[in-house]
């Protein structure tokens, strides 16, 4: 049994600049969704995590058995623009008190360094705030071994609230995702190939507090599938698991056979984004949906040009979100390696059946219409009724439960080689031979292994053990590797 007297943190988050100019009832009500949101999210670490809300912030006390989890949650919480970690002290009715518990807590901080004190201080006190810093600062000074005081470039900055008869000491700061809460914005349907560029479109939606959900168009192959699947399932876990999203996966084989029958080599690659687009929309309307998203940048590719990307706009009446429209490769690269994503889309195998030879870059209105009306939407109306719908929490099972690599549970019963392809973690003790193999590195490092030997790979949930299995048996023609699922 814990014990009461289990020391805490505090954590002081600010809000996103642009809900403190919201109007008085929309701020009232995106704070109530920031607060209802952490409720969710820090309620599944410990229910002993205190949280309060005011008008300008929210206040989060944690023990600090769980402090780690807690800051990870809240720096991944669209909404906060700046996490504060302070100490706590009541009961802070005279300046006598406060300077000696500021100097206690901040000395072995400063040591040897230049400082200033900077305070903020809310409620009705015989001081105010530059008394505060004077005093406090003198008597640090006096009674630590600070290399001195530095109004203007100080090495050290020490921060207090004081509200009422509350002293916060601010001991860290961080910067917050920013953002408006998840729930505040309403819902849209992300076109989702795993890829650097439509991850980090989810992302940016996801950060501006729209309800994300994903559509996958699967022109073939289950190791993409399960790729993509996972890579949705990072995104929200870390930024938007607050609210529970569906994942839903269209076949679109028969729809790729249909192109190569009926439309013009230069048009199939602008065809394949109409048709994308136009089955998004049935089953954006069937979801309730108003927009779509896609991770589309002009000129990128040939399909991206300003004509052909308002070609691919006219098959749907839905509104059409393209945040990374003016953005180039290297900006989208660093956002993805940032939110952690680059290593997901390094490594996505693809089977894309629509390539263009010589594609169109300018597109006719005409021509294209000529295209449009070879094709047989029979086809696509099948592919949008044989849609598979998932709740996003239930893709670890789904994964595990239609795992097209054998999964092996009992070491005992054979020979292996574990590989250990995660990489946030020490590598899992086994009674075979374990090796660690990040995932992203598994492709190159795994040639150079002896081959006779029987391999299961291994991660935390099975899904990217599964993915890169397979994209070994398909790519590397590797029948001696396996999933290893304790």
């Amino acid at each position: 049994m814990q014990s009461r007297e289990e020391k805490r943190q505090k954590f002081i988050l600010k809000l996103f600049p642009e809900i403190m100019v919201k109007g008085p009832s929309a701020k009232k009500q995106m704070v109530q969704q920031l607060y209802s949101n952490l409720q969710l999210l820090l309620g599944k670490t410990d229910e002993r995590i205190v949280i309060k809300k005011f008008s300008d912030k929210i206040e989060v006390l944690t023990p600090v058995s769980v402090l780690e989890e807690v800051r990870n949650t809240l720096l991944h919480t669209p909404g906060i623009e700046q996490l504060l970690e302070a100490i706590q002290v009541d009961r802070m009715e005279s300046l006598e008190k406060i300077k000696q518990k500021v100097c206690e807590v901040v000395a072995p901080v400063i040591e040897g360094r230049r400082f200033v004190v900077r305070a903020k201080r809310t409620g009705s006190h015989p001081f105010n705030s530059s008394e505060m810093e004077r005093v406090i600062g003198g008597y640090i000074l006096a009674h630590s071994n600070a290399a001195g005081v530095d109004l203007h470039t100080p090495e050290e900055t020490v921060r207090i609230e004081l509200i009422n008869n509350q002293l916060n000491i601010i001991t860290d700061k961080h910067r917050g995702l920013g953002g408006f809460p998840i729930g505040t914005q309403g819902d849209v349907l992300s076109l989702m190939s795993g890829g650097f560029d439509s991850t980090v479109a989810s992302y940016l939606t996801m950060k501006r507090g729209i309800k994300t959900h994903f559509i996958f168009f699967n022109l073939g192959g289950a190791a993409h599938e399960i790729g993509v699947k996972q890579v949705s399932l990072y995104l929200w876990s870390r930024y938007g698991a607050s609210h529970p999203v569906t994942f839903i996966s269209v076949p679109f084989e028969h729809v790729v056979t249909e192109i190569f029958r009926s439309t013009a080599e230069t048009y199939m690659g602008v065809t394949l984004k109409r048709l994308m687009l136009m089955a998004a929309e049935k089953i954006a309307d069937m979801m309730g949906i108003d927009a779509l998203v896609t991770g589309e940048s002009v000129a990128q590719v040939s399909s991206q040009t300003l004509r052909n990307l308002a070609l691919i706009d006219q098959v749907t009446g839905k509104l059409v979100l393209r945040p990374l429209a003016t953005f180039n490769k290297p900006e989208i690269i660093d956002i993805a390696t940032q939110i952690g994503t680059r290593y997901f889309a390094e490594n996505m195998p693809e089977y894309c059946g629509v390539i263009s030879k010589n594609p169109i870059i300018h597109g006719s209105y005409k021509r294209m219409e000529k295209e449009a009306k070879r094709f047989d939407y029979a086809v696509l109306d099948r592919a949008v009724e044989e849609a598979v719908t998932l709740d996003i929490r239930e893709i670890v099972n789904d994964v595990n439960k239609t795992a097209p690599v054998e999964v092996v549970h009992d070491l005992s019963s054979g020979d292996y080689t574990v590989i250990d392809i995660r990489t946030d973690a020490p590598c899992i003790q086994t009674v075979c031979e374990t090796i660690q193999i990040p995932f992203h590195k598994l492709k190159t490092e795994f040639r150079k292994l002896p081959q006779e030997r029987e391999y299961l790979l291994y991660c935390d949930k099975g899904i990217m053990s599964q993915l890169h299995a397979q994209y070994l048996r398909d790519s590397e023609k590797r029948e001696n590797v396996r999933v290893y699922r304790p």
